[in-house]
């Protein structure tokens, strides 16, 4: 089953390498370059939004409209000093944040821009992609997983117990939420035949699989914040109880290459979402009415418009939704996304062979898909048990601040802060 699968990717293939060197170079530099603008665009789309929605202006000074602020922030950053703890390994210490940010670059190697076009002034034709595989979605996951390990090396390298337990928490919530997410595409390829990015991009000429698989959608969207460290789900950067996590005892250029890898990284899942379930470069309905909607490089703004509306659900969670505690996080993962993710996989796969034997309508697919999605809120919304009362301690009892090993200093009593007043 599994080489019938690679074979129908490898049909799709066949316009990969025969790029002659210049247009692969010309490829891998855009591709670099989109990274990097996005990247700067996104840190001050997010200040901006998030300033709108706390009634306040954000970035305005730098540039037109505030948008030089990100390059000021990131010169500064250069500019700062670099200070190395006496109590770090160097060599580990300095690889670590190379690591996480040239996993977070490879990682769009894969994924297709648009289709294949005539570049100006030549007559090369070229698919808007630098490559691709038939294991493509798969290359995306074991490159998220590489870059886990600078985290992992950050914080044991630092020398310093917070960021220690900051990179044992990222570490943990990322490879928990991996799990979901890996599961979340087998629906997909079920569906698209392929694990080629553009095989799965061709097989939603006439639906987006986002409509017909809202389950793995929903679960991915999840996951999706998940592994990228973002609010609500920015555990490793709980200011409150780790400083701030596993890149506490870095600065300078190093900390700001810890900073491109999760807004890259943001980009990154973004671009696989669209790519998976929204259709990829693909217009929307009313636009692909066009007959040129599709052709030459007007499949670049939806493409873009896609990941645009992914990157505002990512600063829209942020503005909106506290931080969540680490074991509730961690028991949603384990005990609510990946036993319905399974459950969903199962029930795609009964309905995928009863219909390609023709005996089922893909109505029942969508039947199928209200249903678990019902399942999946019920269980996210009613799955935490409440506390007990004696647990939650009485209003006005006396609270021993340091019950359970936590050095938290009790609070000032009433009379003395009136007294200090």
């Amino acid at each position: 089953m599994i080489q019938g699968v690679l074979d129908v990717a490898d049909n799709g293939l066949s316009d990969f390498g025969h790029d002659p060197w210049w247009v692969v170079l010309i490829k891998i530099v855009l591709a670099f370059a989109i990274m990097l603008v996005f990247t700067l665009f996104n840190i001050w789309f997010e200040r901006r939004v998030v300033a709108r929605m706390q009634h306040r202006l954000g970035p305005n000074v730098h540039g037109p409209f505030g948008l030089l602020q990100s390059l000021a922030d990131g010169v500064k950053l250069m500019l700062k000093e670099d200070l190395i703890p006496k109590a770090v390994d160097k060599v580990v210490y300095v690889a670590a944040p190379l690591v996480s940010s040239i996993a977070a670059f490879m990682a769009v190697a894969v994924i297709p821009f648009g289709p294949e076009v005539r570049i100006p002034w030549t007559d090369v034709h070229t698919p808007l992609q630098v490559t691709d595989l038939p294991v493509g979605v798969l290359y995306i996951l074991a490159i998220a997983s590489v870059g886990i390990y600078g985290i992992v090396l950050a914080g044991w390298s630092s020398g310093s117990t917070y960021s220690l337990l900051g990179a044992l928490r990222s570490s943990a919530q990322m490879i928990s939420y991996e799990v979901a997410m890996g599961l979340s595409f087998v629906a997909v390829f079920l569906y698209a035949g392929s694990l080629s990015t553009s095989g799965i991009v061709a097989a939603q000429q006439h639906l987006w699989y986002g409509l017909i698989l809202m389950p793995s959608f929903v679960i991915y969207l999840i996951a999706m914040v998940g592994e990228t460290n973002r609010a609500p789900f920015d555990l490793p950067e709980a200011e409150g109880e780790l400083v701030g996590g596993f890149h506490t005892e870095y600065s300078s250029i190093k900390f700001a290459f810890f900073f491109l890898a999760e807004y890259i990284n943001m980009v990154t899942v973004s671009m696989l979402a669209t790519t998976l379930f929204l259709g990829g470069w693909r217009a929307p309905w009313p636009l692909s009415l066009w007959g040129e909607s599709n052709q030459d490089y007007w499949p670049l703004l939806w493409f873009f418009a896609k990941v645009l509306l992914f990157i505002f659900f990512f600063i829209w969670l942020r503005g909106t939704l506290p931080r969540l505690r680490y074991d509730q996080f961690m028991k949603f993962g384990w005990k609510v996304l990946i036993p319905v993710a399974l459950v969903w996989i199962v029930a795609v796969g009964i309905i995928r062979a009863i219909s390609l034997e023709g005996h089922l309508n893909r109505s029942w697919l969508v039947l199928a898909a209200g249903v678990a999605l019902v399942v999946f809120l019920a269980l996210g919304f009613l799955g935490e048990q409440p506390i007990p009362a004696e647990e939650e301690g009485e209003v006005g009892t006396e609270v021993d601040a340091y019950a359970g090993g936590y050095p938290v200093p009790p609070m000032p009593d009433r009379e003395e802060e009136g007294v200090r007043g």
